[in-house]
């Protein structure tokens, strides 16, 4: 399996973080490292962890794809994982073992636990059963980080699409949809760190925005023509969770602050 880290090389204590959460895993994976030619010290790290390294073609999506297209054709599994996330204990034993387990199936998923910038707990995002089902239509509730995807339907639905900025992990769970089932499995398989820096909790809006417009696109004509009925409600639910996750990162900041 391949796990590919895109990183700009300016979080090299969270890199390391990353590096070793994949290499603790009780199944082997490679990794490849997308980085900036300038990243030095993000380039030597990788190296220590017997990473792959390739230069960042300028873009999140495009590192990702690039990431997997360069490692060659000899994994059965791959996913990505940001520069500042974690797998959990046994997370890729899980997953490998679901997707073995079912042939039909082409991505496996579990839940995530959302951390502070220090790594405490701050939420814990349970995905179920369900959430491939109302992701056409309702939240992503599948965390990208801790997912694996299988190879052969990642390279028939192409990777990710470059033209996207926020969603695209999104688009492409759609675009798998088509091609199997998704199989969850029943513990926290990955850590999301939530923190200002993140481009998920920066940029909500042009998030949300990008969301709805993918989830329009492959949603039936009679489909779109009802969509005014859950797209307020899915845009204020998120909302509501990501203003909950800052009020606990700030009390969680300002304690340690006062402390």
């Amino acid at each position: 399996m391949l796990i590919v880290i895109p990183t700009l090389g300016q979080r090299v204590d969270y890199l390391r973080q990353t590096l070793e959460s994949i290499r603790n895993q009780h199944v082997q994976a490679d990794i490849t490292v997308v980085t900036p030619v300038s990243a030095t010290a993000a380039r030597t790290l990788a190296h220590e962890f017997a990473a792959k390294v390739i230069d960042d073609p300028g873009s999140l999506p495009a590192a990702i794809n690039q990431g997997v297209s360069e490692a060659g054709m000899q994994h059965r599994y791959v996913n990505w994982l940001g520069d500042d996330d974690l797998l959990t204990d046994q997370s890729l034993e899980s997953t490998v073992g679901a997707l073995r387990a079912n042939p039909r199936a082409v991505v496996a998923y579990g839940s995530c636990r959302y951390i502070d910038p220090q790594g405490k707990e701050l939420w814990v995002s349970k995905a179920g059963k369900w959430a491939g089902r109302i992701l056409v239509w309702g939240p992503d509730l599948i965390p990208q980080p801790g997912m694996l995807i299988r190879r052969e339907a990642w390279d028939l639905v192409g990777g990710v699409d470059e033209s996207l900025s926020h969603a695209f992990d999104l688009d492409l769970l759609l675009k798998l949809k088509n091609q199997g089932e998704f199989t969850p499995v029943d513990h926290v398989v990955s850590c999301f760190r939530w923190h200002p820096e993140s481009l998920t909790v920066s940029d909500r809006s042009k998030s949300l925005e990008e969301s709805e417009a993918i989830k329009r696109r492959y949603l039936t004509t009679r489909q779109n023509k009802f969509k005014w009925l859950w797209e307020q409600p899915v845009r204020v639910a998120t909302r509501i969770a990501a203003q909950r996750l800052n009020k606990r990162a700030y009390r969680r900041s300002a304690a340690k602050t006062s402390g």
